[in-house]
């Protein structure tokens, strides 16, 4: 697994690059996510490292995703493979939770895929909520089971179940077994997806 100071640099920068790509201050990103400006400077500065809860409002308030946080911005001479050495890797220093992203670095594709281990008892709840970009996603269980809340439905998938959700609620995603999970998320972004 990478080592956890290189992503934390890895994040530092990207953040940095995100909000100053969209003209935010610190004191306006934390005003939009709700992120203290203290955390959000340790987290620029590669100081701290961040909870899974705390990437994903940052990443909601600079209209991304999660997974974007941990990948390459797009170039035109990025490569269509990725080897699976060369994946990023990342622990949640919270819940335990292990996110690999699979989508080669920096290649133009409209799909983004990460790979997930959620350790057995993990919790990883997300309240962002209202995005200001649509995100679609499908979580398919590779291997365990886990309950995923999704705003007021709870849904129960076990290997080989897909779930095809809109980011737009609070979400929280629970491995209730003694035994870890793993699965695949495939998301993309574009428009504000309708409510169904």
């Amino acid at each position: 697994m990478e080592e956890t100071s290189n992503i934390n640099a890895h994040l530092a920068e990207r953040l940095r690059g995100l909000r100053a790509e969209r003209g935010l201050t610190l004191d306006g990103l934390a005003e939009r996510t709700g992120v203290s400006r203290s955390m959000i400077s340790l987290i620029e500065r590669g100081e701290s490292s961040p909870t899974a809860v705390v990437l994903d409002k940052l990443a909601a308030g600079l209209g991304v995703t999660l997974a974007s946080l941990f990948a390459e911005e797009e170039n035109a001479g990025a490569l269509p493979l990725v080897r699976q050495a060369e994946q990023r890797v990342w622990r949640d220093p919270d819940s335990g939770y292990v996110r690999r992203n699979l989508s080669p670095p920096g290649f133009p594709s409209p799909i983004e895929l990460v790979e997930v281990f959620l350790p057995a008892g993990a919790r990883v709840a997300y309240d962002t909520g209202r995005r200001s970009v649509g995100v679609s996603q499908q979580i398919w269980i590779i291997e365990g089971e886990i309950e995923l809340g999704l705003g007021d439905e709870t849904y129960r998938l076990f290997a080989g179940d897909c779930l095809c959700m809109d980011i737009e609620q609070p979400t929280i995603f629970r491995n209730l077994s003694g035994q870890p999970a793993r699965y695949l998320v495939a998301l993309t972004t574009g428009t504000k997806p309708s409510h169904r």
